[in-house]
């Protein structure tokens, strides 16, 4: 009994301090390139409006025109699932096959190309802003992978300002969020306890802050201006490659090898946390599907093997590290470990992905805690650029669910003391 108490209490911990710990469900080796399209710039987490559209791609690499099948479900602040009814958030019905589909044309690797799009002639909009996560099932009912994504409403004006750290201990290495939040034609009934505010970097919701009060708050006009509580590691620039013409070495590859598929061996990086910064533009760990001379990168961008290498001492044996990014939803999993080459005293790692333009970065990752160490590898620099996304929740005394008030968004590029 004391021991169900306990993991009680920690799951209960993890949720509302930690929006990594809620899980999506990695997709198989077979599912590649999961984007999101609509009126938002982002491939992975996307924040819509209110009744604008959303459109989610994937391919399936066994490029045998399988049925796939999509739920969608409404979630609270903190990810735990909300208790609205299926037909107060959504107009019309999910459950549906999903019936856009084509071919790979030309490509050495084959797939089949999906498109889900809400609103479609079943499922006619989504109703309530707030947290979503959209399921795709297989014909056994199995979950084959799952995505966040977000709908707001235009209830409050939200301005960022990105600022140098205020703590002089930190001052060379980390960046400071500041938040004015203004409601749009209604007031605020306790703010201090109906205001949640997320502010993510790079859409990492690894590295996510949430929980952050008010700190003054001067008629309905909330502002935050902490120290320490909004506070994140600037990082480093990414890495980045691109491959849209595959017989042709772009950025950042080295050489490239035709075998059953194009193999892309990438420069070998180096460490870089006891290097000057150097301001190097980057998409904030995003990635962008595109190729040469081809009309339709869906369905003609290939696929290829990228290999990946770093440069440095092996680790401890329990540590390992990671190739990290947007383009893999920032998931760490056995597919993401590099392995250590003590020959060439490098560590490896070969990924299988489609032509485009892709961030990535290296992480250590403690394989007894799980704890990810972001920055080690590449250093932290107050100067680096990073995007940053402020979402505000808003739950009414007496309310059911946490409405997604307002959003707003903002980049270090123009960082100030």
């Amino acid at each position: 009994m004391n021991t169900m108490i306990k993991h009680v209490f920690l799951v209960l911990i993890i949720t509302q301090f930690s929006f990594a710990q809620v899980v999506e469900v990695n997709e198989p080796d077979y599912i590649k390139t999961i984007t999101f399209k609509g009126n938002t710039p982002e491939s992975q987490l996307p924040v819509i409006k209110l009744g604008d559209f959303i459109t989610m791609e994937f391919d399936d690499l066994n490029g045998d025109e399988a049925d796939y099948y999509y739920r969608i479900k409404h979630y609270n602040y903190d990810w735990t699932e909300s208790v609205l009814m299926k037909v107060e958030y959504l107009d019309g019905f999910d459950d549906q096959r999903i019936r856009t589909y084509d071919n790979s044309f030309n490509t050495y690797q084959l797939y089949s190309h999906y498109d889900l799009t809400i609103p479609n002639e079943f499922t006619k909009g989504l109703k309530k802003s707030g947290n979503y996560m959209v399921f795709i099932y297989n014909d056994y009912d199995e979950i084959v992978f799952s995505r966040k994504f977000m709908i707001h409403e235009n209830g409050a004006n939200v301005g960022i300002d990105i600022k140098r750290s205020r703590d002089v201990n930190t001052i060379e290495t980390k960046q400071t969020v500041d938040i004015i939040i203004d409601p749009i034609n209604f007031r605020l009934n306790n703010p201090k306890e109906t205001i949640k505010t997320l502010i993510v970097q790079n859409n990492n919701l690894t590295t996510s802050i949430g929980g952050i009060k008010p700190q003054y708050i001067l008629g309905d006009q909330l502002t935050y201006k902490y120290t320490k509580e909004t506070a994140f590691d600037g990082g480093n620039e990414f890495h980045f490659f691109e491959n849209k013409d595959l017989r042709v070495a772009n950025y950042g590859i080295q050489r490239i090898e035709l075998n059953d598929l194009y193999e892309n061996i990438l420069w070998t990086n180096l460490p870089r946390f006891n290097l000057p910064y150097t301001y190097n533009p980057d998409i904030n760990g995003n990635f962008l599907v595109t190729v040469l001379d081809r009309e339709d990168p869906d369905t003609e961008a290939d696929y290829a093997f990228i290999h990946f290498s770093l440069k440095m001492d092996e680790l401890k044996p329990n540590e390992s590290i990671h190739v990290y990014g947007n383009f893999n939803n920032y998931h760490i999993t056995e597919n993401t470990k590099m392995v250590y080459n003590y020959e060439n005293r490098i560590y490896q790692k070969p990924l299988l992905l489609k032509q485009g333009f892709y961030n990535y970065k290296y992480v250590i990752v403690n394989n007894d805690t799980k704890e990810i160490n972001h920055n080690k590898i590449d250093g932290n620099f107050w100067q680096t650029e990073n995007s940053y996304k402020v979402l505000v929740y808003y739950r009414d005394l007496g309310a059911r669910y946490d409405r997604l008030i307002g959003f707003g968004e903002n980049s270090s590029t123009r960082i100030t003391n």
